[in-house]
């Protein structure tokens, strides 16, 4: 039937959805707006992370394991640091408000 790995995906994908909508609702209790690029940079970071964890799982199966780290260090590092962007324009936007 299913593979592991799709049923992985699966799971990753309602992960992410219960996760969304977890964060839409915090944010709109506690009256935080988010401007659209803020969105962009963090949905873009994300996919980036995810792009990454991908990859670095399927060399790693493949037995590429320098091809691996590589990939972890060349896309991984920016995919945090545009998560850490989007969520230090949201904080320090809210921040200044108070």
């Amino acid at each position: 039937m299913w593979s592991l790995y799709t049923m992985i995906w699966m799971l990753i994908g309602i992960a992410l959805g219960v996760g969304f909508t977890a964060l839409v609702n915090m944010l709109n209790k506690r009256g935080i707006s988010v401007r659209f690029y803020e969105w962009l940079i963090g949905i873009t970071g994300l996919v980036l992370f995810l792009f990454t964890i991908q990859n670095f799982y399927t060399a790693f199966q493949e037995f590429y394991t320098k091809a691996a780290w590589m990939f972890l260090l060349v896309t991984g590092i920016p995919a945090v640091i545009l998560l850490a962007i989007s969520w230090q324009l949201v904080s320090r936007r809210v921040s200044n408000k108070a």
